[in-house]
């Protein structure tokens, strides 16, 4: 028996597929990544902590916020998510991991609650970025370029 043209054109609609992203899923992955940046702001004003600790935590937190946010809004706007952007949150996640030990937080809860948060970010923006950046776009936003 020979192969059919049909199982060759399943065949290339498998291989598209493959490339093709979830928008749905990776728009609520920036939104969580979002929301952990507000936790990151609201964490010094919930537990004791120092003027450094609520600097740090405010600036790193609200750009954490701020990228997710961005993130966010591009996929709902049936546009990947921008690579750039998803790699400075995890910059700002892996220093938010990282300040714990580099600035006096002021207390322990502080502490640990920024550096989980912070790879937390880290993690999910990697993903975010890796994932946006081998993939496809959007058949809708094809056809608007």
């Amino acid at each position: 028996m020979s192969s059919s043209p049909t199982d060759t054109r399943t065949d290339h609609n498998a291989e598209t597929n493959r490339d093709q992203l979830n928008t749905d899923t990776m728009q609520w992955l920036s939104a969580l990544i979002g929301l952990i940046g507000l936790y990151i702001v609201a964490s010094p004003f919930i537990f004791e902590a120092t003027e450094a600790a609520i600097w740090n935590d405010t600036l790193v937190g609200t750009g954490i916020f701020l990228l997710g946010g961005y993130n966010f809004y591009r996929m709902t706007k049936d546009r990947l998510a921008s690579v750039g952007v998803a790699s400075l949150a995890v910059l700002l996640g892996l220093w938010a991991l990282v300040s714990p030990f580099v600035i006096e937080m002021g207390s322990t809860e502080l502490a640990t609650g920024t550096a989980v948060s912070g790879a937390i970010v880290a993690g999910l923006a990697a993903y975010n970025a890796y994932a946006n950046n081998k993939a496809d776009a959007p058949d809708r936003a094809r056809t608007r370029a």
